[in-house]
């Protein structure tokens, strides 16, 4: 059975988008695989250095996970911050990382011209906590989103270079998580084929959201004024709300929807008057199961115990062993 490691970033709500791409996934891999899955609150701090609530941030992520299907029983779920083994390793593979190639990361050549002021040694070493983060669990995969390709390729140099430097086998060289099939990609509410929290508010619809909040957020929905002639090509907005439709509603009222459009009888209204109860139908059980999980909080640090004793027994081990490897021994 592969191990397989994917951090969680604690940075709000998550959307339908997040849902029907990499959380359904960890789903999935939960049951296939030796998933450690952690909530990324050291990394977060790289972009964000003195957050407002973090804390807040970090049950939100973790209740909307279990929520939607994470079970702390088959993988392994836990916090960044609990485990010190973290922090002694990134120290450990940064006094082998380089500054020239830390600083030929596209992320942190992007980063670093956005902004300007917070140009710290965090964002510089992003690639070597996050190689920390992989390799302190000896993982074989990571799912990985085109930002993050990168970030894998040197997480295998650093586990290369290790093994080369202290002329060891120790830590396997992860390659990027394969699904085997196409993810759905969720567009977002304003024209943009994506969904997410960079976008603005109104841009998607969150797992937590009362059905009056989906309600309002579709019903402004970007459109047009519709086709003017027998199927005609849909523009990007209105691909999107068909696309929507798509993963949201059954076949019949899509396959509908599809004919009006087609024979120009469509009503933009109506059809995202339907679109809006299909969805607040399809998270109601999220939703609810949000409540109750966030209530708990006996459950919720039940969780967070379960997942840190059992992320900590692997990486004290992996710990003990790279300190032997490198030289560290009790005299």
């Amino acid at each position: 059975m592969d191990t397989v490691v994917s951090g969680i970033r604690p940075t709000g709500n998550l959307h339908l988008g997040n849902y029907f791409g990499a959380l359904r996934n960890f789903i999935k891999m939960q049951n296939e695989n030796n998933c450690y899955f952690f909530i990324a609150d050291y990394h977060s701090l790289t972009t964000h250095p003195t957050p407002a609530d973090l804390h807040g941030n970090v049950k939100s992520v973790l209740v909307e996970y279990l929520a939607a299907g994470l079970d702390p029983e088959k993988a392994t779920l836990y916090l960044q911050s609990d485990l010190p083994e973290t922090a002694e390793l990134y120290l450990f593979l940064n006094m082998n990382a380089y500054l020239g190639e830390l600083e030929r990361v596209t992320s942190f050549k992007d980063k670093a011209r956005s902004q300007p002021d917070n140009i710290n040694a965090g964002l510089l070493t992003y690639p070597t906590l996050m190689a920390a983060d992989i390799i302190l669990h000896k993982a074989h995969k990571v799912p990985v989103g085109k930002d993050q390709e990168q970030h894998l390729e040197m997480t295998r140099t650093f586990a290369n270079r290790f093994n080369r430097l202290f002329k060891v086998d120790y830590f396997p060289e992860p390659v990027a998580y394969n699904f085997g099939e196409q993810l759905i990609k969720i567009p977002g509410l304003d024209g943009s084929t994506k969904m997410g929290k960079s976008e603005g508010e109104g841009n998607a619809i969150f797992l937590g959201d009362e059905p009056v909040t989906i309600r309002k957020k579709v019903m402004k929905a970007v459109t047009d004024s519709g086709p003017t002639e027998p199927n005609q090509p849909k523009p990007q907005a209105i691909e999107n709300i068909f696309n929507l439709m798509k993963a949201l509603s059954d076949k019949e009222t899509l396959a509908f929807y599809e004919e009006k459009y087609n024979t120009c009888q469509i009503r933009y209204g109506d059809m995202k008057k339907q679109l809006a109860e299909d969805i607040i139908i399809f998270t109601e059980p999220l939703r609810e199961k949000i409540k109750e999980i966030a209530a708990d909080g006996d459950y919720l640090r039940k969780v967070v115990k379960l997942g840190r004793n059992k992320a900590h027994e692997s990486a004290a081990r992996t710990i003990k062993e790279v300190r032997e490897i490198i030289g560290f021994r009790a005299f």
